[in-house]
Order: structure tokens, then sequence, then C-alpha cells
């Protein structure tokens, strides 16, 4: 009698505890493309310009960190560009974001120096520079190729700040 009395409390027990569990549910944040500048892609060799893009840029810490992970696309226009405070061998991985990238190291001269093209979407292994870079500019799966872009070619961007409800453009 007792092992059936201790059966039952157990059994209420559980059900109980079971029973006042809420599911969690998980939303996730739809992050936006932020518009804080622009980058234009000259030809090394002539000067001539490539194509200009909208661009987000990753200064801190947290936006390197995070880059354009949880995104689910980027318009064909837009881009990331990742700042550096030194010039050194860098490495990335596609951990949480979604679509293919092209990654262009570019060194402290504003020239590209390496790719990384076709990265694929959630893989974690390393995307090396295998040259010095300052800074990298991410930009949608096949540009790099569309665009004929090679070693040698040039950049340059401009950062919007706001001051007191006016825009002013550094470069």
């Amino acid at each position: 009698m007792k092992n059936v009395f201790s059966l039952v409390v157990i059994s209420l027990v559980l059900v109980l505890v079971t029973s006042c569990k809420e599911e969690k549910v998980v939303t996730p944040v739809k992050v936006d493309f932020k518009k804080e500048g622009e980058l234009t892609l000259f030809k090394g060799t002539t000067d001539t310009i490539i194509k200009i893009f909208d661009i987000e840029i990753a200064k801190t810490p947290y936006e390197i960190q995070t880059g354009l992970m949880y995104r689910d696309a980027m318009k064909e226009n837009q881009g990331m560009l990742f700042v550096f405070p030194d010039i050194r061998e860098r490495s990335f991985y596609m951990k949480n974001t979604r679509f293919p990238l092209d990654l262009i190291f570019i060194d402290h001269n504003k020239r590209i120096v390496s790719f990384q093209e076709n990265a694929k979407p959630m893989d974690e292994s390393s995307l090396p520079s295998n040259a010095k870079a300052q800074f990298v500019l991410e930009l949608n799966a096949g540009m790099a190729q569309k665009l004929l872009l090679e070693v040698g070619d040039k950049m340059d961007y401009y950062e919007y700040r706001i001051v007191k409800d006016t825009i002013s453009i550094k470069k």
C-alpha cells in the first residue's frame, strides 16, 4: 500500500511539473541593412570606376564579430565593410551567415590583395586572407567574378555621420 501511495504521489508531482512548464517561443530578430556610407571600386590600372556600393560599416568588436550573421539576404548594390585598426593577415568564417558571400581583402593602401569567393552559408571553416589586410569587403557571392575584380584593384569609401540632424561625410 505504501508503494502504491508513493507511486501515485510521484506521478502527480511529475504531471504537475510538466504541465506547468510553458514552452518558450523564440522569435528571431530581423536585422535590416543600415546604409552608413558608400564604397567605390576602381580598376587598379586605369582608375576607372567599376561599381559603387551602399555599405554598412563594421568597426567595433561586436560589429566585426557578428558581421552579416542572422540576415537572409543583401541587395546587389549593398555590402559590408570591416574596418580594422591594423594591417595583418585576417581569417573569417560563415557561422550563422545564411547566404553565400565573396570576401575581398584590402590592404592599408586600399588595394585588393586577395579573395575568398562563394563562401558557403553557415560554414565554420576558416577563410584566410593569405595576405595582410586592413579592410574586408563582403559582397553577395559571384560579385567579384561578375565585376572582374583583380588583385591590385582599389577602393575608397565615405562614411556618413549624423551630427545634430545634419549629415556629414567622412572620408
